[in-house]
């Protein structure tokens, strides 16, 4: 009985002795690992700790401001109506297309002009062109879809919306880039900083915003306005009020009447100056209730003066009037009163001012479909 209470006894001293270690041990690792905290803590950076997204900053899912910036960066499919006739998509570039007999491959949107070149070199054709298939087209929200036949592409074109009818892309204003956003997680804590350096870029991811618990523009950014100047905005409620004031400032171009852009941003002093100085001006077409009569004016040449008065010299006879000039972009109106030469005499609409090498050509029309050109060699 002594041996086995000995044995007891020593086997429940053995294991208080182990309990007794562990216990130490434990309260060791745990000094230890409150130690560690501790310390972990007292390292942690201000980029570790959570931030508060400045509200004036902070771009929420479903608010106006990230309605008006979709709609600034959708795509605008007005640009190239010249080929397609709608102002709801656009055809992804390179594209061939044949004008006229002549084949033109578009690399940019800077060939849409070489399309309405070939068109404008003759007034009386008929024009045409025709599309290559197959064609990619880009929806106002990027989508795109593979077209293979004028038939199909009929099918888009009239889903749009009429020509110049109000709809949800805003021109007026575009963003310059690059854009920045700080991104946060449910605890504040900045977890990525996303740029941008598009409106396809800018626009998915507003259409992604709920996927974030906290977005902050990263300010100050830059808006382009119509006339070509810049702003900048500081905060989220300026942004608002810049789109909200530039919506309705300018011509959306919603139609396909790809001629009544060419004086966007015409002036009445760049009329004055060209006609003024440059001599010599000869009639290049003259188009009355569609009879051309360019050719009764050959020996025709007008020289214009700063004073508002003309001089036309023509077979040795001199004739006397003069001019006005009023109006901006689009809408500047051409007044010519010349004694006894009626027709060039009335009120007319700037078209267009082409300066090319060696070259100058002011063209002129009315709501009737008169035509007036002058082209000088200055």
């Amino acid at each position: 009985m002594k041996l086995y209470l000995r044995g007891l006894f020593y086997d429940w001293q053995k294991t208080q002795t182990i309990k007794s270690i562990t216990m130490k041990n434990l309260n060791l690792g745990l000094l230890a690992l409150l130690f560690s905290l501790t310390l972990l803590t007292s390292c942690r950076t201000e980029d570790d700790l959570a931030i508060d997204p400045p509200a004036e900053e902070t771009l929420a899912a479903n608010s106006r401001a990230a309605e008006l910036m979709s709609r600034t960066s959708l795509n605008d499919g007005s640009n190239d109506n010249i080929i397609d006739n709608a102002s709801c998509f656009n055809i992804q570039l390179p594209v061939t297309v044949t004008v006229n007999g002549i084949q033109v491959v578009v690399n940019s949107s800077s060939d849409y002009q070489t399309i309405e070149d070939i068109f404008d070199a003759d007034n009386n054709d008929l024009d045409i062109l025709d599309i290559s298939f197959p064609i990619t087209v880009v929806f106002s929200d990027y989508t795109t879809t593979t077209v293979n036949s004028y038939l199909e592409l009929l099918a888009l074109v009239v889903q749009c919306p009429a020509e110049n009818a109000a709809d949800d892309d805003i021109e007026c204003i575009d963003f310059q880039y690059p854009i920045t956003a700080s991104v946060f997680n449910v605890n504040n804590e900045l977890i990525d900083i996303i740029e941008f350096n598009s409106d396809y870029e800018l626009y998915n991811f507003i259409d992604d915003l709920d996927d974030f618990a906290a977005v902050a523009i990263n300010f100050p950014i830059s808006v382009i306005l119509a006339d070509g100047s810049t702003s900048i905005v500081n905060t989220i409620a300026e942004l608002e009020a810049a789109i909200e004031s530039a919506e309705n400032t300018c011509d959306e171009d919603d139609d396909n009447d790809y001629n009544d852009d060419d004086c966007d941003n015409c002036t009445t002093n760049d009329l004055q100056s060209v006609l003024v100085n440059c001599a010599n001006w000869l009639i290049d077409e003259l188009e009355l209730n569609d009879v051309d009569l360019e050719g009764q004016y050959v020996s025709y040449s007008f020289s214009f003066a700063s004073d508002g008065t003309v001089t036309v010299a023509a077979n040795g006879v001199s004739l006397s009037g003069t001019y006005s000039i009023t109006g901006s972009g689009n809408n500047i109106q051409f007044v010519l009163n010349i004694p006894n030469l009626s027709d060039v005499s009335g009120t007319w609409y700037l078209h267009e001012i082409e300066l090319e090498s060696g070259q100058t050509e002011v063209k002129f029309e009315r709501s009737n479909d008169d035509e007036l050109t002058f082209v000088s060699n200055c």
